[in-house]
């Protein structure tokens, strides 16, 4: 009976002391430390003459946005401020080349240039500022990937330059039909870009970008007030370039479009105007920006 009562006792003893054990935790997920992905940011900067320089002040805005880019494509004066950007990143600078920027820096008419040449201006002037702008000669060294879109003039189809000499890639892309002359590279015969496509984002896409953040600087086309042929010639041109640019917006993933369509395309007195019509649409945009961006990354981060 002894022995029965110590064994009841002893059992009793370990069994609180059992109960007293929590039960095994699971284990938790491994986290990832993998960093998110990042989507591949292209900025394209269409035409518009004098009124790119709203592209000034939406690069000045996405930078301090902190909203990166990637690759930049322009066409016509978007190739001229975007391949400035890609050489040197520094929006500062930029601005402060724009706002020293005057008409008689880019433009050589002559007499002799409009009667023997085709076009007003011959574009010397223009390859030679953009020589005293960009740090490095050729495209492959700028510090952003880089594409200037040009036209054919002679079969009509769309020209990528993405290698080569920056200064004559800009000058070929920005040859407006009669006011510059147009633009022997690469074996064929150019023209301004936005003939063909003026915010040229199939190029971007084809380049690997996958968002696609466009600036349209396009300008009303009504114009009651032609007098001369450069008048007739611009408002020609804003007309084609007008028409191309309906087609294309429509595949941005954002569509900045700074409210500067009022400005003439040679109306170099308008520039604080159009920089600051650019920084405040690009700010507006910076939102969609983002939701692009997270909308991107989300579709890519893998389901647990």
């Amino acid at each position: 009976m002894r022995t029965a009562c110590i064994a009841l006792l002893s059992s009793l003893a370990v069994f609180p002391a059992c109960r007293s054990v929590p039960p095994p935790v699971p284990s938790a997920s491994p986290v990832s430390t993998a960093p998110l992905p990042k989507p591949r940011i292209a900025l394209v900067l269409g035409g518009g003459a004098a009124r790119g320089f709203a592209h000034v002040g939406v690069i000045r805005a996405l930078e301090k946005e902190r909203i990166p880019i990637d690759l930049v494509v322009g066409t016509s004066v978007g190739s001229l401020i975007g391949a400035i950007y890609a050489s040197d990143l520094d929006s500062f600078d930029l601005e402060w080349t724009a706002f020293k920027l005057e008409k008689e820096d880019l433009l050589d008419y002559g007499v002799l240039t409009a009667f023997t040449g085709m076009g007003l201006a011959r574009g010397d002037k223009l390859e030679e500022f953009v020589k005293s702008r960009v740090k490095v000669a050729n495209i492959e060294d700028l510090k952003i990937p880089f594409a200037a879109v040009a036209t054919d003039l002679n079969w009509g189809k769309e020209v990528v330059i993405d290698k080569g000499p920056v200064a004559r890639a800009v000058r070929a892309s920005s040859a407006i039909p009669g006011v510059f002359q147009p633009v022997q590279h690469m074996g064929k015969i150019l023209v301004d870009g936005g003939v063909v496509d003026n915010i040229p984002i199939s190029v971007a896409r084809a380049k690997g970008a996958d968002i696609v953040v466009a600036v349209d600087i396009s300008e009303s086309v009504a114009n009651t007030n032609i007098t001369n042929i450069v008048d007739v010639i611009l408002q020609a041109t804003n007309i084609m370039f007008a028409l191309n640019v309906e087609h294309s917006k429509k595949d941005a993933d954002v569509l900045i479009s700074p409210a500067v369509g009022d400005v003439a395309m040679l109306d170099f007195t308008q520039k604080k105007r159009c920089m600051q019509a650019g920084i405040e649409a690009a700010r507006l945009a910076a939102p969609g920006i983002r939701k692009a961006v997270d909308a991107w990354a989300a579709k890519r981060v893998p389901r647990s």
